[in-house]
């Protein structure tokens, strides 16, 4: 009977929500890069030391040059690529920021309406958030409106 190798820890991963006139910003990843032309929301690996807020203040300003000013946690749940790493992602709602998002490192970079996410081709660790911002849309869109989706209409 063989060991088992011992497994690497997960890789953890920040990744920031922003939206604008009710759209949301994806990347795609450059052709070169592992998972190339892939679909994400921006963001990258959390340093060693580093929190996962000041990792995605980092993350933001290097991928698209904006400063963060109020972010809350959303979603995290941890994910395992077949015959590839186990990652940890946890994503922030980026609520206010200063400057307008630059493609420094994608190939390039889009707001889209958050129905047409899954015409997208994401990375497959974001399918399942995709669906949470999907089915809870209306928080976001209240936020960005002030008026509920989901509230009744008057006739």
């Amino acid at each position: 009977m063989y060991a088992k190798a011992p497994s690497r820890p997960p890789i953890s991963v920040i990744a920031g929500l922003i939206f604008r006139n009710k759209r949301v910003l994806i990347c795609q990843r450059s052709e070169s890069t592992a998972f190339g032309l892939k679909w994400e929301f921006p963001g990258g690996k959390i340093e060693d030391r580093e929190s996962e807020t000041d990792a995605l203040h980092r993350e933001l300003k290097e991928e698209l040059a904006i400063e963060i000013r109020e972010s809350e946690f959303f979603s995290g749940y941890t994910y395992s690529y077949e015959d590839g790493p186990t990652v940890f992602l946890c994503f922030h709602w980026v609520k206010s920021f200063e400057g307008d998002p630059q493609n420094i490192v994608f190939e390039q970079i889009s707001w889209v309406e958050i129905d047409d996410l899954i015409k997208f081709d994401f990375l497959e660790a974001d399918r399942r958030l995709i669906m949470e911002i999907i089915e809870r849309q209306d928080i976001f869109l209240q936020a960005l409106t002030g008026v509920s989706s989901s509230a009744p209409k008057l006739v």
